[in-house]
């Protein structure tokens, strides 16, 4: 298989250490060279979170080169338009959550608010087609597994079938919350 980098991005508490964990141990499970590291900044105060998965091919080291992604996912709509328009490679895919946790910024008056039109928008300039994820969920922490099943329901990740990330659920979560997790996952 040639080789598949994915960037990862979201804010501190969203959960996207969990979503590049499961995402490498289910291409473990499919039985594909994967390597991935997090990196946290601020991520207990709110700050961004993000993560570098490559799957396949010569993997020598786990980052992903700037412009280089072939899918970029975010969990909030500020993060999908910076990791986008630093990580996103020509002809790649942006697969977001439609939430917004207001950066401090944003907060403090000195910048807007990111629209999904605002994404939307960068995706056409950049030639970069975003799939947009909103679903009513059990729990809002769920979000991450909610972006994990659209990528599943697209195929977006070579090589890694439903029941690849179905055991690495199993291996991440605990009983009392896989039930609902897996739901989630599936589309349920």
């Amino acid at each position: 298989m040639k080789r598949f980098d994915i960037y990862m991005s979201g804010v501190g508490g969203q959960g996207i250490g969990l979503l590049s964990e499961v995402v490498i141990r289910a291409a473990d499970h499919a039985g594909l060279p994967v390597c991935g590291v997090d990196t946290h900044g601020l991520a207990q105060r709110g700050g961004m979170v993000e993560s570098f998965v490559r799957i396949g091919g010569e993997v020598t080291t786990p980052l992903v080169r700037r412009g280089a992604a072939s899918l970029v996912m975010a969990l909030e709509r500020t993060e999908a338009l910076r990791a986008l328009e630093a990580y996103a490679a020509l002809g790649g895919v942006l697969l977001f959550y439609d939430t917004l946790w207001q950066p401090l910024d944003v907060r403090l008056g000195k910048a807007d608010a990111v629209s999904g039109e605002d994404v939307e928008e960068a995706c056409r300039r950049l030639n970069v087609r975003h799939i947009t994820v909103r679903r009513e969920l059990p729990d809002v922490r769920m979000q991450n597994v909610a972006l994990l099943s659209r990528a599943v329901k697209e195929q977006l990740i070579p090589g890694v079938e439903l029941e690849h990330y179905r055991k690495a659920l199993e291996d991440l979560l605990p009983e009392r919350v896989l039930a609902e997790n897996l739901k989630v996952l599936e589309g349920n």
